[in-house]
């Protein structure tokens, strides 16, 4: 019992200390959120009512984020000192014009560079306000106010979802990079409200957290410097992960072709799914990549709407092999069920189905991901149109062997594994393709037919046949007693009476049924089951055998074909005059011979 005691006792101990630790954390969570700063009423959310509320709410949240980016050494939207503050600033800005995928961080590119403006120029003292516009016969005659000497106007949205609220305009939105560019060089004004000096320098070189803050104020200094509107540390960090994000794609890529071919070839479907973890993982790496870059780097300013294009297009561009491959595992899902044979014609309709709706899905997706990268989505469908128009002109014979193929699929004259004989080809079907049919022949080639040509051609499906029927004739001389014909015809009946495979729907048939020229004629047919060509052909010979025996038992011989020699001199063909053509009595001039 004791050391039962002294287990119970450790546990105890375990979950009290357990306890304490979670109690100093959440003390100590809630003493850090009790030291952080509320954000002041006023600034947490923008008055937008007129032009001069707006103008005022920009600068001041501008301003308040000023202070504490100098105190704290860095800015961090999530947090509760900085989200409202920035919340305040981009409220007062018509971003509608921006493309999707720089909405988020343009836009507080944008806001840095008119504060930059704003702080170079005047501002005069009677931008109006709610009761001005009031009194000078409304918002309808008062729509847009545009500061002196520059030109930024905030206007008054009529549409959409901020509707009578005065923003800075969608064009001012466009062109305020250009804007402060050309004026930043004059000096900032000594009067009007606060000014932020340095605010957009700060603004490119600054980390993305108080941990990167710390860790950049001990850097050397020659990594602090700025090359070409970043910090040399923001270069080495911004272009290594990049670097380090691509050769991680080419490595999943290089992994998922190895074992996704190998397991779907050895049917391991569940081992085969779970390689297109590999393709979520390459489509998830451009997107860690500008995770970390935003996050902790801070890149900014048009480095970083090119490294956020780059890598949403890059994850866009991985995305698609994913949709294909998830089309094609649910295709191959499909047909490993117990009612579709995988090598027929259901089974190859079904992956090209999958194949075509992976087609319409990847079309969709880009569609949609070029308009989120800005591209006007009018003109990729008049890109789509013209490219699919040319692709049409340039592709007929592959769309023809597409149709060819759905023929195929709806008729479905033949199934992988059956041996068709189409034109001058006798094979094997091995595969039936959305372009062509690979087919291997008796002497064991392989022939690629266009699916188009398969539709549109006489095939005999030898495969599918139920049986093996054998038509075969026996002659002998024409000097044969009628006692001795009787003997032949009743050695072969008995050749052929009760052979293998026979079924009692088909009984083999012998009839004396021909006078050629040189012998009598026997004919003897019977039909062999299944359709098992080699045993067929075994069993003729063990026809052939007894009717060669009965014959010599009794003394029959079979008919030879006569030949007529001619044995007078040769003359050439040019002797004659002629050129090689058979005489008019049937006699080749080649050969001297004729065959009866």
């Amino acid at each position: 019992m004791k050391p039962l005691a002294r287990r119970g006792g450790r546990r105890h101990s375990f979950l009290f200390f357990r306890l304490l630790l979670l109690a100093t954390l959440a003390a100590a969570a809630s003493r850090a959120s009790a030291d952080e700063p509320a954000a002041d009423a006023r600034l947490t959310y923008a008055d937008t009512s007129s032009p001069k509320a707006t103008l005022e709410s920009f600068i001041d949240a501008c301003n308040e984020i000023n202070r504490r980016i100098r105190k704290e050494k860095y800015i961090d939207r999530s947090s509760n000192k900085h989200g409202p503050l920035a919340r305040c600033v981009l409220e007062c800005l018509d971003d509608s014009d921006l493309p999707g995928f720089s909405r988020r961080y343009g836009a507080i590119e944008t806001a840095i560079c008119l504060k930059e403006i704003l702080d170079r120029v005047e501002i005069p003292d009677d931008v109006p306000d709610l009761d001005d516009i009031q009194a000078a016969g409304g918002p309808e005659k008062n729509s847009w106010y545009q500061a002196p000497g520059t030109r930024i106007v905030i206007a008054r949205v009529e549409e959409g979802p901020r509707r009578h609220e005065y923003l800075f305009s969608a064009g001012t939105v466009a062109r305020a990079r250009s804007e402060y560019d050309d004026i930043k060089t004059l000096p900032y004004r000594n009067d009007g409200p606060e000014t932020s000096p340095g605010l957009y320098d700060w603004f490119v070189s600054a980390p993305g957290g108080r941990t990167m803050g710390v860790v950049v104020e001990r850097l050397p200094s020659p990594l602090r410097v700025q090359w070409y509107g970043l910090a040399g540390w923001k270069w080495v960090g911004g272009v290594g992960v990049c670097l380090l994000g691509v050769a991680t794609i080419v490595l999943l890529y290089w992994m998922h072709s190895g074992r996704s071919r190998r397991f779907r070839e050895e049917g391991r479907l569940l081992r085969y799914w779970m390689t297109i973890g590999l393709l979520v993982a390459a489509v998830c790496v451009p997107l860690l990549v500008r995770h970390i870059v935003i996050k902790y780097i801070a890149i900014r300013g048009a480095h970083l709407y090119a490294i956020i294009f780059g890598c949403d297009l890059v994850a866009l561009l991985t995305l698609l092999p994913l949709i294909m491959g998830a089309y094609t595992r649910a295709a191959e899902t499909i047909v490993a069920s117990p009612n579709i044979n995988p090598h027929g014609l259901d089974a190859q309709f079904t992956r090209i189905i999958s194949r075509f709706l992976a087609m319409i899905t990847i079309v969709i997706v880009f569609l949609e991901g070029g308009h989120y990268l800005g591209f006007p989505i009018t003109t990729l469908l008049a890109s789509a149109g013209v490219g699919g128009l040319a692709m049409a002109l340039a592709a007929q014979d592959t769309l023809k062997n597409a149709f060819g193929t759905i023929m195929l699929m709806a008729d479905k004259p033949f199934r992988v594994g059956d041996r068709i004989v189409f034109g001058k080809y006798d094979g094997m079907v091995e595969e039936i393709g959305l372009r062509s049919t690979r087919v291997r022949l008796l002497n064991g080639h392989q022939a690629t037919i266009p699916n188009d040509k398969l539709a549109g051609s006489d095939i005999e499906n030898v495969g599918r046949r139920p049986y093996i029927r054998r038509v075969a004739d026996v002659r002998i001389p024409l000097d044969t007693p009628p006692d001795k014909l009787d003997a032949a015809i009743q050695v072969v009946r008995e050749a052929v009476e009760d052979h293998l495979g026979q079924e009692a729907a088909f009984p083999p048939r012998v009839s004396f049924n021909e006078f050629n020229q040189d012998s009598f004629n026997i004919r003897m047919i019977y039909w062999f089951h299944p359709p098992n060509y080699w045993d067929f052909l075994a069993m003729c010979e063990e026809v052939n055998m007894k009717i060669y025996r009965g014959f010599e038992a009794a003394g029959i011989i079979f008919s030879q074909p006569v030949r007529i020699v001619d044995e007078r001199p040769q003359e050439t063909s040019a002797a004659r005059g002629d050129s090689g053509e058979p005489d008019r009595d049937g006699t080749d001039s080649t050969d001297g011979e004729r065959k009866f």
